[in-house]
């Protein structure tokens, strides 16, 4: 086992990693930057090193400086978390040159997978259903017009890198096709430094279904399962579930078989997350890999029992899986929502400011991950998440509303929250029928604002 971790990572994340190599009896190294000075998770480090100026791509995307961080820290491995360089095979790459273990799968099993065009041909080799669509990375637009005709619109252009819903566009006809490549390669090509796109078929009403993995350097993977992550807005997830609500056992059953046949197949070592969309008729379609800790993770872990960041720390140290896929069950259910300081009534406009006021739920079955308090002052620099309420109880219904409780006695402020939001979708519908898609929290949105102006 690692005597010295290095955490290139920020906030509740960072925290999470530091409290699992506290009980794997492992030393802590966070980097920071100026702007996160005095964070509380910092606290909680053994040792904490300024990488440079608040903005990321001077402080957390800059490979040298938390090379040199591991370097003068003695770590011996490097966890980079989620988010920044977490899926970037080059700095993975670095990292094994430098002498250090990635916290995560090797650049070769990241490039496999991290990359959307390899991954669907890997997939279609293991037998894991995916969408009809290009098989390779656009060339020639003509021949993505060709293939839209073929599998019929609507389509959508996706980015072979990155994630979080840049570079994507939906397409209805030919015309918003040869617009939407354009585009988003431009927009590709500026987040994620790679302009490749291709075109698949796209879903109208689907729900995000998400099978939890895990592999070792022995030629080990189970699944955990999956989760339902389809309350979303603008691509971002704002509720998680697990397991997901309303599917056929034996469909659930053979997809999370295939999503663990894939991580074996590519050599896969750490947590990877294999997502797919799901069509009115339980019909699977794998989208893309995740080649890294997810945020949601921690649903998974009260239904399985696995702590998933411990494992992924000791899978990296060259220990084989310490359970088999038979030794893995669903018990019971869990739903997270992220807690982001935003305002819902302004456009979601992100809060940074300080918090004066912290009072965190408790009870059976809660759990919080996060890294603020009383004090903290928000940075404008980062993802307005800072917090996630985990709720585990022995079935849904009872989920659901031991997790409206828990909302209403989580008290931050002055700072906007999404807290009365989540309070509003637990009591959607569709989400209570456990019927809802990918689209019903931009619809509902759009509903109210209408109503709001009559």
């Amino acid at each position: 086992m690692f005597k010295r971790v290095l955490i290139a990572n920020r906030g509740e994340i960072a925290l999470r990693i530091i409290r699992a190599c506290r009980e794997l009896g492992i030393e802590a190294v966070c980097v920071y930057s100026s702007a996160d000075k005095g964070g509380p998770w910092l606290e909680q480090a053994d040792r904490a090193i300024c990488i440079g100026p608040g903005p990321s791509k001077e402080s957390y995307l800059k490979i040298e400086r938390i090379i040199a961080a591991a370097e003068v820290s003695h770590a011996e491995a490097i966890h980079p978390g989620y988010g920044f360089l977490s899926e970037n095979a080059h700095f993975a790459e670095v990292c094994r040159a430098s002498g250090f273990e990635f916290i995560g799968p090797s650049p070769e099993a990241m490039n496999a997978l991290g990359d959307k065009v390899n991954c669907k041909r890997l997939a279609r080799k293991t037998g894991t259903p995916v969408f009809p669509g290009t098989e390779d990375a656009i060339e020639d637009i003509e021949e993505a017009v060709k293939v839209a005709a073929e599998i019929q619109y609507p389509v959508i252009v996706k980015a072979r890198a990155g994630g979080g819903g840049r570079g994507m566009r939906v397409a209805r006809d030919e015309a918003e096709l040869r617009t939407g490549i354009e585009s988003a390669r431009q927009e590709a090509a500026a987040a994620f430094g790679d302009g490749g796109v291709y075109v698949e078929k796209f879903l109208e009403n689907a729900r995000h279904f998400e099978v939890q993995t895990i592999g070792d350097k022995h030629g080990h993977a189970v699944h955990l399962y999956e989760r339902d992550c389809s309350s979303q807005r603008r691509h971002q997830k704002l509720i998680e579930e697990a397991p997901a609500p309303g599917v056929d056992p034996k469909k659930r059953d053979r997809v999370c078989e295939s999503a663990a046949t894939l991580i074996r197949e590519a050599k896969y070592s750490g947590a990877a997350t294999v997502e797919f969309l799901m069509d009115r008729q339980q019909n699977f379609y794998m989208l893309e890999v995740n080649t890294r800790v997810q945020v949601e993770h921690p649903v998974t872990e009260m239904i399985t029992g696995v702590d998933i960041v411990k494992t992924g720390i000791r899978v990296a140290a060259g220990e084989e899986l310490p359970f088999t896929q038979k030794d893995i069950h669903i018990n019971g259910h869990a739903i997270e929502v992220r807690i982001n300081a935003e305002d819902p009534d302004r456009g979601f406009m992100p809060q940074a400011g300080l918090i004066e006021t912290y009072a965190a739920p408790g009870g059976p079955g809660v759990r919080i991950d996060s890294h603020a308090r009383a004090g903290y002052r928000i940075p404008p620099n980062y993802d307005s998440m800072i917090g996630k309420l985990i709720v585990h109880a022995p079935d849904r219904a009872t989920c659901i509303e031991r997790l409206k409780g828990a909302l209403r006695e989580f008290k931050i402020g002055p700072v906007k929250t999404t807290i009365p939001l989540h309070l509003k979708l637990l009591d959607h519908p569709d989400f209570r029928a456990g019927s809802h898609d990918i689209h019903y929290v931009e619809r509902w949105l759009k509903e109210i604002a209408v109503t709001a102006k009559v």
